[in-house]
């Protein structure tokens, strides 16, 4: 038994299960995992009640859109960014997963619709073509008549694979496909950069 689970028998058990529970969710460390737990422990009852409150609501009002695959209501069927006679059903753009949408929406410059892919191709990860939602895309591009795609995932290996993957199965149709601009970063040295970023720097080069 190493030091820190030592140390960790000298906690009750109920937050020794808490800590881990933090500890189990990607991004959180076990020194924020013990932070997290002990501030629950440390205010009031009402703080620990909401968060139980939101996880159990987490998975019983939650449901996905039918034809974005965004987040909704359990009860609602399509997203409001769909349904809105606002929207531009005829532009999509593809993102990975659905808190990606929150991120275009804050710049109030995007009026079309959203395709949630549910990921990224990532054969080390096991992750494949068939588990994404890349069918129901191609399927949305008829049925809407989508006119532009715009492909607005990670500049990434698993990014590039599902956006060139994503255009074998869209193939010879007449359809506007873009990427999001890439570019270097304010204040990034070029021997910093990785290829990918400086492959789409070059491609999106501008006249001075």
């Amino acid at each position: 038994m190493d030091s820190e689970a030592a140390a960790m028998r000298v906690l009750p058990p109920a937050l020794t299960d808490l800590v881990e529970a933090f500890g189990a969710l990607p991004g959180v460390g076990p020194r924020t995992a013990e932070r997290y737990a002990y501030y629950l422990v440390k205010h009031d009852e009402d703080a620990s009640l909401r968060l139980a409150e939101a996880l159990k609501r987490l998975k019983d009002d939650i449901g996905y859109c039918q034809k974005t695959f965004a987040l909704v209501a359990a009860d609602q069927q399509l997203a409001d960014l769909y349904t809105d006679p606002n929207r531009d059903k005829t532009t999509v753009a593809v993102v990975a997963e659905p808190f990606d949408i929150v991120a275009l929406e804050a710049t109030g410059q995007y009026h079309g619709t959203y395709h949630v892919l549910g990921g990224l191709i990532s054969p080390i990860d096991g992750i494949s073509p068939d588990q994404l939602h890349i069918k129901e895309l191609v399927e949305r591009i008829h049925q809407d008549k989508v006119k532009e795609v715009i492909i607005a995932t990670n500049a990434s290996v698993e990014g590039e694979s599902t956006a060139l993957y994503i255009r074998q199965q869209i193939g010879d149709q007449k359809i506007k496909f873009t990427r999001l601009a890439r570019g270097l970063p304010i204040g990034v040295d070029l021997e910093y950069a990785d290829q990918i970023t400086l492959g789409r720097a070059l491609e999106g080069r501008t006249i001075l």
